[in-house]
């Protein structure tokens, strides 16, 4: 990776006719497309990168950001975390990621509970991240639905990159823990994947009804707001987004997803290590973290930040996640450092971070590398995010709008 060297920055802002264009000119600019272009610029309209390259000559109209001898990098992208379904610093009265009185929630969207006026939003697009897929906790077998949202905003339909983008499901401790406390089932992992294989074949034959019933109108099924949702993982527009610690609740999700013929990706992947082999055969992304916490229960005991460099070399594709707030989402680059002290490359432990999960979620249409056409997402450094412990975020740019400045 380039040594980045800091120099000063000079900044000119100018918007006129309603047309924002922005150039950023002299940057160490990582493409994330196999290319880091050395004193290189970006041009910014209306949102949108325009052009990438040297010697880009800007409109005299546009804001200019002299950006020579910082990194220059596309916006980081947590895969997998709560922000704003748990708010901070509250208790109950800002805790909406989990309605745990029903094993089974498939109806339930996190833009109905997600908080955009929570500081940690302005936190997170402060340290980089400019894109977070959030959304239900894991007390229950099937939680509900994932959005991925960019960082800045008040009104969480602005701030939409794709709704849903993915259907929550948890394995392990944490289904077991909250309905053994109330008595009812689940309280062993063979009912939790038990309910899940019910909620999937009820989803199966509520589809095969709606399907006849395009031909006879006669043979649809009474509406079903939970069968509804869960159509959109049968039909693979969504995949299911399976919380999973322990290896052998890994290899359960896998197995579920293989019988009904649905994506999935796995999520914490704690002792994905262990199973490397597998999962490459799989073929199955893993979404690895959070690292940078204790062993607080029984099934982090084999937690360690080799597992995104052993996962790497097998060759599955990885993402590092925070599952903020466990690790507050501005702390995204530090873990992917921390990977990257344990042995993972460094340039695969930045895209871990940015085109990863932006192609693992399905978004990378829009965010996760620095392209023409994508989303102007990006982010200046006055040093390396991953390595360097007082870098601090020169500027960070969502949607083209210079969003924050130190």
């Amino acid at each position: 990776m380039i040594e980045v060297k800091i120099k000063d920055i000079i900044l000119v802002d100018y918007i006129q006719g309603g047309i924002y264009m922005l150039l950023i000119k002299n940057g160490y600019i990582y493409t994330m497309k196999g290319q880091v272009i050395e004193g290189g610029s970006i041009l910014i309209n209306e949102g949108k990168i325009v052009e990438i390259g040297k010697d880009i000559v800007a409109p005299l109209d546009a804001e200019v950001i002299d950006a020579e001898g910082k990194m220059v990098t596309p916006g980081f992208i947590d895969a997998h975390c709560h922000i704003g379904m748990w708010e901070d610093g509250m208790g109950f009265e800002g805790d909406d990621g989990n309605e745990w009185v029903d094993p089974v929630t498939p109806q339930l969207r996190a833009i109905d509970g997600l908080n955009p006026m929570d500081r940690a939003f302005e936190e997170a697009y402060m340290g980089g991240v400019t894109t977070a897929v959030t959304g239900p906790g894991s007390a229950n077998v099937v939680g509900g639905q994932f959005v991925a949202v960019k960082t800045y905003g008040k009104r969480v339909d602005d701030m939409i990159v794709k709704e849903p983008v993915a259907m929550k499901i948890a394995f392990g401790e944490n289904p077991k823990r909250v309905y053994e406390s109330q008595k009812k089932s689940p309280i062993t992992r063979m009912a939790t994947a038990a309910i899940l294989r019910e909620t999937l074949f009820k989803a199966q034959e509520y589809l095969k009804k709606k399907e006849s019933a395009v031909e006879d109108p006669s043979k649809m099924p009474e509406y079903d707001i939970k069968m509804e949702a869960m159509t959109k993982v049968l039909k693979k527009e969504i995949p299911l987004k399976a919380h999973a610690h322990r290896a052998d609740d890994i290899l359960t999700a896998i197995r579920i997803a293989k019988e009904f013929d649905v994506d999935i990706t796995l999520d914490h992947c704690t002792e994905g290590h262990l199973i490397a082999d597998i999962l490459k055969e799989e073929d199955k992304p893993a979404l690895v973290g959070p690292s940078l916490t204790d062993r607080s229960k029984i099934e982090l005991r084999n937690q360690t930040f080799d597992t995104p460099r052993i996962l790497h070399e097998a060759g599955v594709k990885i993402a590092i996640i925070t599952d903020a707030p466990v690790i507050p989402l501005q702390y995204l680059p530090l873990c992917a450092g921390l990977a990257a002290k344990s042995g993972l490359d460094e340039m695969e432990a930045l895209k871990a971070i940015t085109i990863n999960p932006a192609e693992i979620i399905g978004i990378a249409d829009r965010v996760g590398s620095i392209e023409v056409g994508k989303d102007a997402d990006i982010v200046i450094f006055d040093g390396n995010p991953l390595k360097d412990i007082d870098c601090k975020t020169y500027a960070t740019i969502i949607n083209g709008e210079v969003v924050y400045r130190s």
